[in-house]
C-alpha cells in the first residue's frame, strides 16, 4: 500500500489520463464546515476541508482533505488526506453499479494511543433512481479496522426555479462492527454501533461551471461502543448528535 499520498494520487490521475475519455474534467471545491463529524462521531470542531477531483466518463478519482482550525482532537484527523475513487457501471436506466475504494491517511496519528496511520476501504454501491429520488444502498470494507460497514442514504432535488437554484436534500443511515478498531490493541479491540444524517444543501450557479453551496445537516452517532477482549464494553463518548454547518465553492480549472 502506498503511503505516500501525492504518489498515490498522481498515479490515479495518470490511470485515469489513459483511458483518453473526452469528458474529462479536473474540479477543486475548498470548503468549510463547522464541525468534522464523520459516521456520527466528532472528529473536530471547525475544519478547511480543501477537495481536487477528477473526472474522465465513468471513473472519478479525488483526494479529500482535512485541516483542524478549532477544538482539534488528539490523534484524528489533523491533518486527514484520503485518495479516493469510483467506476460507475450502467446496469439500466436510472441503475447503475460503482465500486470504489477510499484511503485513509493520517499523517500525525500517534500509535502509542490506538490510531491507525493508514486504513483502506474498498465499497460498491448501488444508485437507483425513481421519480427524481436516487437509493443509494452501500456496502463498506476496511482492511485494517476488519470493518464491515451497511450505509443507505436517499436524496432529493426541489427545484426553486424562481431563485435559479434548487434545495437538496439528503438522509442517511449506517451500522458497522470492526474486529480490530485500534492499533497495537492486545488482545483486539472491537467498536460496532449506528449513524444517521439529515440535511440540506442549496447550490447557488456563481458563473459558468463554477457553484457555491450552502449546507446544513445534523448527524448523530448512537449505540456506539468499544470492548477489547473480556472487558466491559465502554461508550465511544466521539458518538454524539451534532448540527453542522458547510459552505464550498466549486470550480473547474
Amino acid at each position: 500500500m502506498n503511503r505516500n499520498p501525492v504518489a498515490f494520487f498522481v498515479a490515479i490521475m495518470l490511470a485515469a489520463a489513459a483511458l483518453g475519455a473526452p469528458d474529462m474534467s479536473v474540479t477543486v471545491a475548498p470548503t468549510l464546515v463547522s464541525q468534522y463529524s464523520f459516521r456520527g462521531v466528532r472528529r473536530g470542531g471547525p475544519s478547511f476541508q480543501p477537495v481536487v477531483e477528477y473526472a474522465a466518463g465513468p471513473l472519478t478519482a479525488g483526494l479529500w482533505t482535512n485541516f483542524p482550525l478549532k477544538d482539534r482532537v488528539p490523534g484524528q484527523s489533523n491533518p486527514e488526506i484520503d485518495p479516493y475513487g469510483s467506476y460507475t457501471v450502467e446496469l439500466a436506466k436510472d441503475l447503475t453499479l460503482q465500486p470504489g475504494f477510499i484511503l485513509y491517511l493520517f499523517p500525525a496519528a500517534h500509535k502509542k494511543d490506538g490510531f491507525y496511520k493508514t486504513t483502506f476501504e474498498p465499497s460498491l454501491a448501488l444508485n437507483y433512481t425513481v421519480e427524481g429520488i436516487k437509493f443509494t444502498p452501500k456496502i463498506y470494507y476496511d482492511v485494517v479496522l476488519k470493518q464491515t460497514l451497511f450505509e443507505g442514504s436517499v436524496a432529493y432535488a426541489v427545484p426553486l426555479k424562481e431563485l435559479g437554484t434548487e434545495i437538496d436534500f439528503l438522509g442517511t443511515y449506517g451500522t458497522f462492527k470492526a474486529t480490530d478498531a485500534l492499533e497495537n490493541s492486545n488482545p483486539a479491540t472491537k467498536n460496532w454501533g449506528e449513524y444517521w444524517l439529515a440535511g440540506i444543501t442549496l447550490p447557488f450557479q456563481i458563473a459558468k461551471d463554477q457553484k457555491l453551496s450552502v449546507g446544513w445537516a445534523y448527524t448523530e452517532g448512537r449505540n456506539n461502543f468499544f470492548k477489547q477482549g473480556r472487558a466491559p464494553k465502554t461508550v465511544n463518548t466521539g458518538a454524539v448528535g451534532r448540527g453542522v454547518v458547510t459552505v464550498s465553492y466549486a470550480f473547474p480549472f
